[in-house]
């Protein structure tokens, strides 16, 4: 039974690494083939098949309306001239090649991911270093590996809403609470990012020496490590105070802001940098392969102040904390039922409901407000707005497909056992027993590579998370290991195969012109990815081997 319900997931992975076929073909087709294994192996009813299947297309609504608002909003501040001002910040600010890499592709970077996540950060980013006189390459292998962190509160933390919103039910099913489950994973993803911190950020300025350096060696990044050190606290410093008061939406978003305003006047005035300044070779010198191969198209530049191009970002980030903070009353008032959607007995089922809490959705409000207000304010010519528009629909169009038909095969696995005639158990939990036998007290390693996985195959944390947090949270409570902490490694996971996924990478190889090189970009962040999942192991393992069970939800499963 076990191998049965795993095909369309093995037929998923096969397709997308095997065939390199994208997210938005491979998971339509794994669903059909759920849907048949449910239909005709698990003999559930018709109605109720489509009637989950359908509850799940309905669920992806809320995860692609933020998608959608977050991408729009970067797309707008492209076209109005808002992005190249940004950049300008940047020119000045330290002349030493790795400390503008650690200022730009790991501080901005991570702001960029907190605030629209999906492969932003290195269609942002890496152009900026390119624009500070980063060969074309090197800006994109650092801007991947330094886009790790920051993932999992991505898209104002999509990534980890969306681990949290998979598993509520079962969270509500052992007599947790759902929302302080969501803190709870919220809490222990920081801690073991915190710990990442630092090793990413040299780690990025040691591959960047050794790889694109006048002397190809590592050591001379040892210079940085001080003022690595320095960024990485204070990052981790507003990182986890965010985490572990406000909530997934601000700990990148805002610990980045909070940070930039430290690291970019320390690094003015040479604050812990280095004494000798550090450069590439002159271009010409530059190795042929390191070169874009094709023109990128330039962001519009009307002479726009850093000020006014920075204002869109602070409006976002007030809205924010007024609304989770309840400032004026603004989260009773959006989360109220005037701005809830639902339907009740979908296809006739009284079990089966839907409902969406459409204003308190962040990609409406604020990021498509902000959007509408940005074209205003920043006097955007009407073939400007229409062409954000229109770019930001073809980029979320293969993401609409992938989310809708990932999440809708979720739930028709977490959901199978309902009037089937084969078993009450879900496939779901037919493949986490079968995990649980096989791998026991060792499954604290498998956890976080099947979020690799996930996001490996898929080009999105958010995806991965959706295929599998769910999986893993079943295996947890059956190997008595706490949900919170296995959850969390999937969802870590999930953040380092943001190094390596194929999406990520030809996004970036797109932006920077070097296209061609995704093989060599894959295997050369291979190593950070997998002593990420060390480091991760090490401090969420180590915790659950000492039998820490936050939310006592693995007590609670029996």
């Amino acid at each position: 039974m076990a191998l049965i319900a795993s095909v369309p997931i093995l037929l998923v992975i096969v397709l997308m690494i095997v065939f390199n076929k994208p997210a938005k073909i491979a998971l339509p087709i794994g669903w059909a083939v759920a849907m048949l294994i449910a239909l005709f192996y698990w003999k559930q009813d018709m109605t109720t098949t489509f009637a989950w299947a359908l509850d799940g297309f309905l669920e992806a609504i809320g995860t692609l309306v933020i998608i959608f608002g977050a991408i729009l909003i970067m797309n707008t501040l492209k076209h109005s001239g808002a992005v190249t001002a940004i950049q300008r910040v940047f020119n000045n600010v330290n002349p030493d090649r790795r400390i503008q890499a650690i200022l730009v592709g790991f501080v901005f970077g991570a702001f960029i991911e907190g605030a629209a996540g999906f492969g932003t950060p290195a269609a942002l980013a890496a152009p900026l270093m390119i624009s500070l006189g980063f060969p074309p390459l090197c800006a994109a292998i650092v801007a991947l590996i330094f886009n790790s962190v920051p993932v999992v509160y991505g898209a104002v933390g999509t990534p980890t809403n969306t681990a949290a919103t998979v598993v509520s039910g079962a969270v509500t099913e052992l007599g947790g609470d759902a929302e302080a489950y969501k803190m709870a994973l919220t809490k222990y993803s920081a801690i073991s990012q915190a710990t990442c911190t630092f090793f990413i950020v040299i780690f990025g300025v040691y591959v960047m020496c050794k790889l694109f350096g006048k002397n190809k060696s590592g050591k001379e990044a040892f210079a940085a490590l001080p003022f690595a050190l320095f960024t990485s606290v204070v990052f981790d410093a507003f990182f986890l105070i965010m985490a572990f008061f406000f909530g997934p939406e601000f700990p990148s978003l805002v610990g980045a802001i909070l940070t930039l305003f430290v690291v970019i006047p320390a690094a003015r005035k040479g604050f812990l940098c280095p004494k000798e300044v550090w450069d590439f070779e002159p271009r010409e010198q530059w190795d042929p392969s390191w070169l874009a191969k094709q023109a990128v198209k330039q962001d519009v530049d009307n002479g726009m102040s850093a000020v006014m191009a920075w204002v869109p970002y602070v409006l976002i980030a007030l809205i924010l904390v007024a609304t989770r903070l309840n400032w004026f009353g603004l989260k009773t008032l959006l989360t109220g039922s005037a701005f809830k959607a639902s339907i009740t007995n979908i296809l006739g089922n009284e079990k089966i409901n839907w409902a969406w809490n459409w204003g308190w959705n962040p990609g409406i409000f604020p990021f498509i407000l902000i959007c509408i207000l940005t074209f205003f304010l920043h006097k955007m010519p009407s073939e400007k707005v229409k062409e954000s528009v229109s770019d930001t629909f073809k980029q979320v169009l293969g993401a609409a497909i992938a989310l809708f038909f990932g999440v809708s095969m979720v739930y028709i696995y977490r959901n199978t056992g309902m009037n089937a005639q084969l078993t009450d158990d879900s496939m779901l939990l037919v493949m986490a027993e079968a995990l649980a036998r096989i791998f026991q007290s060792a499954y604290i390693v498998v956890a976080p590579i099947i979020g690799v996985l996930g996001a490996f195959m898929s080009g999105s944390n958010t995806v991965s998370n959706t295929l599998f947090a769910g999986l893993q949270f079943q295996t947890a409570t059956l190997v008595r290991m706490s949900p919170v902490l296995i959850v969390a490694l999937q969802n870590i996971g999930g953040a380092a195969g943001n190094m390596i996924c194929v999406n990520n990478v030809v996004a970036a190889c797109a932006t920077t012109g070097t296209m061609g090189n995704e093989g060599r970009i894959i295997k050369t962040n291979a190593l950070p990815c997998l002593i990420y999942c060390l480091i991760a192991i090490l401090v969420l393992g180590g915790m659950i081997l000492l039998g820490m069970d936050p939310l006592g939800l693995a007590a609670a499963a029996g």
